[in-house]
């Protein structure tokens, strides 16, 4: 990689981490002030809502960190570098929302079975001041989301949080004319059903490149047939596709060719390189020529744990 490129890259990740640093300290500040709110008003919603600010105050600790993390360089422990921390800070994050999920239903069921009274007041100015301040820090988050999941998973946790203090508001007014308390536990399931919803998407994903499979816009039988009919390719085999992050994929693969000269196989690796970069995003290629006769039949090497 270029200077230039890694001048770029840490350029995008101090404005990053400034963002999630200023995103921190508003959503940590009015925890506080929401769960005094919601003890004083005696609101489930309020609470639920402070339960998921708290978990975003870890969220964009971690992100913040996981930024960071990544614009260390490559070592002799960490051949890849620190590209994966970001991906172990959205399962963390994942993890976290759907176990809030699942406590905000057992405790909204208790609430539906005896509905508190409820201090609409309290809950539609707090609520209302928690709407701005949770969209103002998600709109922080929300550049470069959506390449990246570990800020993808910071802004979900961040959205939630809009989605849900606009409820808590909404029925907070209604309660306000009809005394209609078990609308409060309703809204919190409402608001867990989407934290559920969204966090099981980014824990999907975060699994699927921790377990180095194929990326899934990747098909696997047209890049062998784009491949294979590069000029000097007999064959193709022990071909392995993986994520290093959500943007950065590898390629390992034994390319079978005629018995050549070095600097021709060098013009058969130039020519899969543009392919595997322009068709299929992947610019990190390791590829090994072959001549005929050295291959084995397998085009995905059977690996066995040899102890």
């Amino acid at each position: 990689m270029s200077d230039h490129a890694h001048s770029h890259f840490g350029d995008l990740a101090s404005q990053t981490t400034k963002r999630l640093a200023l995103s921190l300290i508003l959503t940590a500040a009015f925890v506080v002030i929401e769960i005094i709110a919601g003890i004083f008003g005696n609101s489930l919603a309020l609470l639920t809502d402070a339960a998921h600010n708290f978990t975003d105050v870890i969220a964009l600790g971690l992100s913040w960190y996981a930024v960071k993390l990544a614009t260390q360089p490559a070592h002799a422990g960490k051949t890849f570098g620190y590209h994966r921390a970001g991906i172990l800070v959205a399962l963390v994050n994942s993890t976290t929302l759907i176990l809030i999920a699942l406590g905000i239903f057992y405790e909204a069921w208790h609430r539906f079975l005896s509905p508190p009274e409820v201090d609409s007041t309290i809950l539609i100015g707090v609520g209302a001041l928690a709407f701005f301040i949770n969209l103002g820090t998600a709109l922080l988050v929300k550049s470069g989301s959506d390449h990246d999941l570990n800020l993808r998973s910071t802004f979900l946790h961040l959205m939630g949080d809009v989605l849900s203090t606009l409820g808590a508001v909404i029925a907070g007014v209604i309660i306000a004319f009809t005394n209609w308390n078990w609308l409060d536990p309703l809204v919190s399931v409402l608001i867990g059903v989407f934290i559920l919803w969204n966090a099981w998407g980014i824990l999907r994903q975060s699994i699927h490149i921790l377990l180095e499979s194929t990326p899934e816009s990747i098909d696997m039988d047209s890049m062998v047939s784009a491949l294979l009919k590069v000029d000097g390719v007999r064959g193709v085999h022990d071909l392995h596709v993986w994520s290093i992050n959500e943007n950065l994929r590898a390629l390992s693969a034994h390319i079978i060719t005629d018995d050549i000269l070095i600097s021709a196989g060098a013009s058969i690796q130039q020519d899969l390189n543009k392919i595997l970069a322009h068709k299929y995003n992947i610019q990190h290629a390791t590829l090994q020529l072959e001549c005929v006769g050295c291959a084995n039949n397998l085009l995905f090497c059977d690996i066995h744990d040899v102890s």
